[in-house]
């Protein structure tokens, strides 16, 4: 099976959307532990399930009998997410969509996901997060992004360090080589004018993006 996109069934919140539909498009599977249970919303079978199972449904392992699974002891020193992306990456992912990485009963989890795919993304991996309402880019140095955005949908920059160099432009407040102290709330709450284009010159952020959410009309 040839292909370098990968999605990744995380355990956090999914809803499909038509937005989320498109993205995965011609999309590879694998799913971590509880994450199984958006392939049947998806209406995919993954190629892998990975994980210790401590959250998995035995009526879920009965409804996939066909997917081969990877089976690890509950006391490791990794996720089943990480596990997951680990897999994908030996299979040849070069974009990686951890589906299901935002929200959910785990904030630990969730937050460890953000922390992951900044991880990746500095790596050279092209990542989304996404739970199909809300989506999120790492945003690194030297990397310039452009999120297809609706226009008047909202967006945010979550900087996990001060930041040097931000710019950002079709925005309803644009910024041009910015610098924003760690802890400032200066970013959140923008609002797109369509696609809109993020650079850095220094720092780590994430780009948090409500694409359905069009309140900053």
């Amino acid at each position: 099976m040839t292909g370098s996109t990968f999605t990744i069934l995380l355990s956090g919140d999914l809803t499909l959307t038509p937005r989320l539909r498109d993205t995965l498009a011609r999309s590879r599977f694998i799913a971590a532990d509880g994450g199984m249970r958006h392939a049947a919303t998806l209406q995919v079978e993954p190629e892998l399930w990975v994980g210790d199972f401590d959250s998995t449904p035995r009526e879920l392992v009965d409804a996939w009998p066909r997917v081969e699974r990877q089976p690890y002891p509950p006391a490791k020193n990794e996720t089943d997410g990480e596990i997951a992306t680990a897999e994908a990456i030996e299979r040849g992912a070069r974009r990686l969509i951890l589906a299901g990485a935002l929200g959910g009963e785990r904030s630990d989890h969730a937050l460890q996901h953000f922390l992951h795919g900044m991880s990746l993304a500095e790596r050279g991996l092209d990542v989304l997060l996404t739970s199909g309402r809300e989506e999120g880019v790492p945003l690194i140095p030297a990397v310039s992004r452009v999120m297809d955005l609706p226009r008047s949908s909202l967006f945010s920059v979550i900087g996990l360090s001060d930041l040097h160099g931000l710019t950002i432009s079709n925005a309803r407040y644009p910024l041009d080589s910015f610098s924003l102290p760690f802890g400032s709330s200066r970013t959140i709450s923008n609002v797109a004018e369509g696609p809109v284009r993020f650079s850095l010159d220094r720092g780590r952020a994430i780009i948090l993006a409500r694409p359905y959410d069009l309140t900053g009309a």
